[in-house]
C-alpha cells in the first residue's frame, strides 16, 4: 500500500483551567485570532477554543479545552513538552519586550540547531516557545490583532515530544509517517515532514530518567498531523491498523475529520484533514464571534449556552449568551 504524505502539524490541543484568562492571553498577548468558539464534542457543558491565523490555517491552530477549576498538570515524558511558534528573526526583541510588559516571565533559549528563541508559559504553565526564523512564508495575521503584522506569529515552528525511549517513536515518524531525520543536539533529535514550509518540524527529547507527565491544565492533550483529503486519511488509517496501532474510527469534527492513535511513548496522535476549514458554518470575516454548536446540540442551544461560563469575546467584548 502506498501511503500519502503527512504534510506537517495540523493543530495542537491542550487543557486550560480559566476560559477567560486563556482567551485573553492568546488573543490579547499573543495576538492570535479566535477562529472558532464551540463546545467539546463529547461534553457540551465545556468550551472548545480554536486560535490561529486570520483563516485558521492548518499549521497555525492551537486549541484548548478550558475546564474551569481543572487541576494543574505536570509536563513530562509521554507528552508534548513544548509548543513552538515561528516568528521573524528580527521580531525576537519585540516579543521579549511585549511579554515582559504583559508580566509574562520570559527567557532566551540557547540557540537550537542554529536558531535563537524565547521560552515562556501561558497562564496555566503550558510551555511555549518563539523561534526566530528567516525566509519563512509570511504570516496571515488577524486584522484585529494587537500585534503589528510584521511581528505576528507565523504558525507552528515545531513541537517537542518528551520520551523515556525515543527509538520507537522515531521509527514511527520515519518508517511509517515518512518524516526524515534532520540532526541531533545531545538528547534532542529533530525530524522534518516531507514538504517545504512551516509547521513541518518535530523534536524528540530522549529523557530516560525523566518523570512521566500528569494530565491537567497546562499540558497538551494531543497533537494532530495534516493530511490533504479524507481519502488520504482513510489510507492512513488502514496502514496504521496494518502496522498494529489501535486507531479510532473516523470522527467528523465539523471543521476537519479525525482519527486518533497512541504512539509508542503514550502521546495521543491525531491525523486531521485540511478541509473543510473554519468558514464552513460562519462567514470568514466573522469567525469566532458567536457560539457555534455541533449539529447534535443545536436543538439544545439555549440550555447549552446557559450552562457555559460567561465570556467576554475579543471582537466587541460581548457575552456569548447574548
Amino acid at each position: 500500500m502506498t501511503t500519502p504524505t503527512i504534510t506537517g502539524i495540523h493543530h495542537i490541543t491542550a487543557v486550560a483551567s480559566d476560559p477567560q484568562a486563556n482567551l485573553d492571553f492568546y488573543t490579547e498577548v499573543l495576538g492570535l485570532r479566535l477562529v472558532k468558539l464551540t463546545v467539546n464534542f463529547d461534553d457540551p457543558g465545556s468550551y472548545h477554543f480554536y486560535f490561529g491565523d486570520a483563516a485558521g490555517s492548518p499549521g497555525t491552530i492551537l486549541t484548548f479545552f478550558p475546564w474551569p477549576g481543572a487541576p494543574r498538570g505536570t509536563v513530562g515524558n509521554g507528552q508534548v513538552a513544548a509548543t513552538a511558534f515561528a516568528v521573524p528573526l528580527t521580531s525576537l526583541d519585540y516579543w521579549q519586550h511585549r511579554l515582559s510588559a504583559a508580566l509574562v516571565p520570559v527567557e532566551a533559549l540557547p540557540p537550537r540547531f542554529g536558531e535563537p528563541g524565547l521560552r515562556f508559559a501561558d497562564p496555566d504553565g503550558m510551555p511555549l516557545e518563539l523561534i526566530g526564523v528567516t525566509g519563512a512564508p509570511p504570516a496571515t495575521p488577524w486584522s484585529g490583532s494587537p500585534v503589528p503584522a510584521e511581528h505576528a506569529l507565523i504558525g507552528f515552528h515545531s513541537a517537542t515530544l518528551a520520551e523515556a525511549n525515543y527509538a520507537p517513536t522515531a521509527a514511527l515518524l520515519q518508517d511509517v509517517m515518512g518524516w526524515s531525520f534532520v540532526a541531533n543536539d545531545g538528547h534532542r533529535f529533530r525530524y522534518r515532514a516531507p514538504r517545504p514550509g512551516g509547521a513541518t518540524l518535530v523534536d524528540i527529547v530522549h529523557a530516560p530518567q525523566g518523570r512521566f507527565g500528569r494530565p491537567g491544565a497546562g499540558t497538551v492533550h494531543h497533537i494532530a498531523w495534516r493530511t490533504p483529503t479524507a481519502a488520504d486519511q482513510r489510507t492512513w488509517r488502514a496502514q496504521l491498523v496494518d502496522d498494529g496501532f489501535h486507531v479510532s474510527p473516523v470522527m467528523d469534527r465539523n471543521y476537519f475529520e479525525s482519527i486518533y492513535y497512541r504512539e509508542p511513548g503514550g502521546i495521543l496522535f491525531e491525523i486531521a484533514t485540511d478541509p473543510p476549514g473554519f468558514a464552513v458554518d460562519e462567514p470568514a470575516a466573522h469567525l469566532g464571534e458567536r457560539l457555534m454548536l455541533p449539529a447534535q446540540y443545536e436543538h439544545q442551544r439555549a440550555a447549552v449556552a446557559r450552562a457555559l461560563p460567561r465570556l467576554t469575546l475579543p471582537h466587541e467584548k460581548t457575552s456569548v449568551r447574548s
